[in-house]
């Protein structure tokens, strides 16, 4: 049994993104896993000032939910990021969450399978690339961990667009490979 965090970022109340993570945490769990889904829209997270004063506090300066998604981050032993594309790259909402991880850069941390699961209203296969490389670029920063997968689902844009998309099905699959 594995400890698997699911994060949502996407600031949509049940976006395509989110379709996807929720799909992702069911067949983790069906699969035995403890998980959790952290919906970033719910949480007050932001920007990093570039202070560095995380460096030598492992802390953040900044009094807001950021601190409760890091510490969750460092128990995980897998992360989903669930993210909508904008302009051919993640969201501005996972950038945050990613550049306020830095209190974690010194920490021991638990995560070694990171996953991103991910949709765009345009389709193609090269749609998802920057957003994977970015994330990519912050996974390099943990030596112990690898990107292990990523789900993508292209051609949806309002709201509801992903029902039926098979994209949902192996968001789901992919979580019950989970063990």
């Amino acid at each position: 049994m594995k400890n698997v965090l699911v994060i949502s970022t996407s600031p949509r109340k049940g976006g395509n993104s989110e379709s996807l993570a929720l799909e992702f945490a069911k067949g983790a769990e069906e699969a035995g896993n403890k998980v959790e889904t952290v919906f970033f829209r719910e949480k007050n997270i932001g920007f990093c000032k570039g202070c560095l004063a995380c460096t030598k506090t492992n802390r953040c300066v900044i009094k807001d939910d950021a601190a409760e998604l890091v510490e969750k981050m460092l128990a995980a032993d897998v992360i989903a990021f669930a993210t909508p594309i904008y302009y051919y790259e993640m969201s501005g909402q996972m950038k945050t969450l990613l550049d306020r991880g830095n209190p974690m850069y010194s920490a021991d941390y638990s995560f070694r399978d990171i996953y991103l699961l991910s949709t765009a209203a345009e389709d193609g296969e090269n749609v998802p690339k920057r957003a994977v490389n970015g994330l990519e670029g912050w996974i390099e920063c943990f030596p112990k961990t690898h990107l292990a997968g990523t789900v993508f689902a292209g051609g949806v844009n309002a709201v509801g667009d992903i029902k039926g998309h098979s994209a949902l099905k192996e968001a789901y699959e992919t979580g019950k490979a989970i063990g």
